[in-house]
């Protein structure tokens, strides 16, 4: 697996690696981290990816990571 892109956040780490005919995109937030996994096909090309993660899709993975804060603090 490789890193090809990250996208720039000003609370997470977002970060894009490649293998064989998959994407994996990891939101890392402090102690936290959510990874999506999307198969070439679906996406096209990193340009296609890219466009899926679109403000709304890191918003609602921001959304849940105040989620999973508030379970590791229960």
């Amino acid at each position: 697996m490789r890193v090809v892109d990250s996208i720039p956040h000003e609370s997470m780490s977002i970060t894009i690696m490649q293998m064989n005919d998959k994407y994996q995109v990891r939101f890392e937030a402090g102690p936290m981290e959510q990874i999506f996994k999307f198969s070439v096909e679906e996406v096209g090309n990193l340009e296609g990816l890219k466009k899926r993660i679109d403000d709304t899709f890191i918003a609602t993975t921001r959304k849940r990571f105040n989620e999973m804060f508030l379970q590791l603090r229960g």
